[in-house]
């Protein structure tokens, strides 16, 4: 999820913390569980910092490590023995707590949009995306913030949350459940799909497909249930050339490579008799474009001049941020 509805619900769950007596009983502690809660809902998400390096570092590693399962163990300690600092006498236990619980819920609702976790890590590399809930959903952050709101004006945050969080279960079950008619309206037009990628939009009844056949890769959108079809592409396996196999060495499309599951790519020669690869994510389609690219430029001898990979919305952009305007 993104950052301001990590935030509300570090403050629901504070609402929620109400409930406990340790926190009830002195308005001390719930000030200390509300740091703790904040702090815990946002602390897998400061792998961010990865970005001051270049893209292809933080695109690599965003939700990887710090959103593992040694990290769902360390968080809460790091987090809860830190705020000690400040609130010296607060109830450690029920600290460590209440931000084990923020740190769990940051990973487990990641899982279900469509960038997902390396949450099974190092058991398992893989990500893990639903693809169910959008990055910023306004029910998941508008009820929140309704809850917040009941509390402000004076009504029992705990009662309130335990509603809140009731609805937003039903929510997700209902979200899962539509994505699912979704894939299988796709499959029923295409039967022989090896795969199905589904993205969630800010849109209810609004998602972006990528069909994959063995022969061909289909753009589509379901917009209230029908499907309508944008762009297909020739299903082309990555060729083992050395001129593919030099491009894949630079550290961008290595990273684009570890986290992309649906793409085309384009080879080219240049005017200078170098080589250009471009690789394109087919799941995230706007106003007919595809933001989210890698590139590698290379001269005739393979050595690599300039590269990109990270999100551009025109091709000028995208030009300007490889410094080689034509």
């Amino acid at each position: 999820m993104d950052t301001s509805t990590h935030i509300v619900m570090g403050v629901g769950l504070a609402g929620l913390a109400t409930l406990d007596p340790n926190v009830s009983a002195s308005p001390y502690m719930a000030t200390a569980v509300l740091a703790t809660t904040l702090v815990a809902s946002n602390a897998p998400d400061f792998d961010t910092i990865l970005k001051l390096r270049n893209n292809a570092v933080y695109i690599r590693h965003h939700r990887g490590i710090t959103h593992s399962l040694p990290a769902l163990s360390l968080w809460p300690f790091i987090i809860s023995g830190g705020l000690m600092l400040f609130f010296q006498d607060a109830h450690w236990p029920t600290l460590l707590l209440w931000a084990a619980i923020s740190v769990f819920l940051h990973v487990f609702v990641d899982i279900f949009n469509a960038y997902g976790t390396q949450a099974l890590r190092p058991i398992s590399n893989r990500w893990i995306a639903l693809g169910v809930i959008n990055i910023f959903d306004p029910v998941i952050f508008g009820s929140h913030v309704f809850g917040i709101m009941l509390w402000i004006i004076g009504l029992p945050p705990g009662p309130a949350f335990i509603g809140i969080y009731l609805f937003l279960i039903c929510y997700y079950v209902w979200r899962y459940k539509q994505k699912q008619k979704v894939v299988r309206q796709a499959r029923q037009i295409h039967p022989n799909a090896s795969h199905i990628f589904v993205s969630p939009t800010i849109r209810w009844h609004r998602w972006h497909l990528v069909i994959r056949t063995p022969e061909m890769l289909y753009v589509a959108q379901s917009k209230d249930r029908v499907i309508h079809f944008f762009e297909s592409y020739t299903f082309d396996p990555i060729p083992n050339d050395r001129v593919m196999q030099a491009a894949r060495s630079d550290k961008n499309l290595a990273a684009f490579l570890s986290f992309s599951p649906t793409y085309r790519w384009e080879m080219e020669a240049t005017d200078d008799n170098g080589y250009e690869v471009r690789f394109v994510d087919l799941r995230y389609r706007s106003n007919g474009y595809y933001p989210f690219v890698a590139i590698v430029k290379m001269d005739e001898q393979l050595n690599v001049i300039t590269s990109y990979t990270g999100w551009v919305y025109s091709e000028e952009t995208l030009r300007k941020k490889l410094k080689i305007i034509t």
